[in-house]
């Protein structure tokens, strides 16, 4: 298969490259474009066939459901069982945005889209693209990271061309995504309503809209999770890991310094190629190979906005061991750390 790359304006994207690539998913092909959180691999969501050839490119096991997007609140209407009256605050306060809502699924939805679960997981991206894509293929849209599974996101087309180049029919290249971490998931089907992974819509301005709002085990676990069945992407499975070990650091600043020169001393011992990866506060205190700072501690957009790049540069770079420190969980860092925790497989040290 020949992967067609289509660059195309992010904020008035050409209406003929929209069509041909509606057309494409017309016609059950894998179509990678970009949101305003990482890039997806779209394709017809009530289309079975379509849909498990998505599973097939990314190598992603079926348990693991897409989330359907969409471009009209007509749309959510025909794939779920009901609106309760908190999605309809959710959608009037948060869409189009980084919010995944989970309903009852109704009867057009074909199993495979929804991992054979009795639920949905719904959102309307706010990216130009996006929408024009959905709105022209007049169909929802199902569509996960366009990237291997297991691997970090793809925050750019590059990213997605390094990973699926000959498994997908085409990419649309809009340059990179603002947000760089995925949308938050919030299950809408349990009493109070509960975040089953953190994103790019922070808990505090959930609560702020309804009050309660409750954390999955998942969310903050610094363990693998065990769980029958995942109601949501990003739960069971390791995710947004590069090819090098990642060790996250976690404690005070002056002592994650101290560790993570510790550990480079060790694993350079060991003749391993060592990256650090850290905010720009402690970037000159520390030395390794490799060492990237993702931002300052107190701009958290910006670390989200590049951490799946420079997970990836550093694989590109020959790093073997990427030291990672940790972050406040407020805001959100509660999105990036639950990210590192898993990119990391849980490998955490406290200090």
């Amino acid at each position: 298969m020949k992967t067609v790359v289509l660059k195309i304006d992010a904020i008035n994207p050409d209406l003929r490259k929209i069509l041909l690539a509606a057309n494409f998913i017309k016609e059950g092909k894998l179509v990678a474009f970009p949101t305003e959180t990482v890039y997806g691999l779209g394709v017809d969501a009530l289309n079975a066939q379509a849909v498990t050839a998505i599973f097939k490119a990314k190598n992603r096991p079926f348990d693991n459901p897409p989330i359907v997007h969409v471009s009209r609140i007509s749309d959510v209407h025909r794939l779920v069982d009901e609106i309760p009256f908190n999605a309809r605050v959710l959608i009037k306060r948060f869409w189009p945005g980084p919010l995944t809502l989970i309903f009852r699924r109704s009867r057009i939805v074909p199993d495979v889209t929804v991992a054979g679960l009795d639920t949905i997981a719904v959102r309307m991206p706010r990216q130009n693209v996006a929408l024009a894509l959905i709105k022209k293929s007049n169909c929802p849209i199902a569509a996960p990271s366009a990237n291997l599974s297991g691997k970090p996101s793809p925050t750019a087309a590059s990213h997605v061309l390094e990973d699926l180049n000959g498994k997908i029919d085409m990419i649309l290249d809009a340059g990179p995504t603002t947000i760089g971490v995925e949308s938050t998931v919030l299950d809408l089907t349990v009493d109070p309503p509960q975040i089953l992974r953190p994103g790019g819509t922070t808990l505090e301005a959930l609560k702020a809209a309804l009050g309660k709002v409750e954390l999955s085990s998942a969310v903050t676990a610094e363990k693998p999770v065990t769980l029958e069945k995942a109601r949501s992407p990003g739960i069971l499975h390791k995710h947004y890991s590069p090819n090098a070990e990642v060790v996250l650091i976690e404690g005070e600043s002056s002592r994650v310094i101290k560790k993570i020169m510790e550990l480079n001393r060790n694993y350079r011992d060991e003749g391993r190629r060592v990256g650090i990866l850290c905010t720009s506060e402690i970037q000159k205190q520390v030395d390794a190979d490799l060492v990237k700072a993702f931002g300052s501690k107190n701009d958290l957009e910006s670390i989200a906005h590049s951490l799946f790049r420079l997970l990836r540069e550093f694989d590109s770079e020959g790093t073997n061991v990427i030291l990672v420190q940790g972050l406040s969980t407020k805001g959100l860092g509660l999105a990036i750390m639950n990210r590192l925790r898993k990119a990391s497989g849980y490998k955490i040290v406290k200090v």
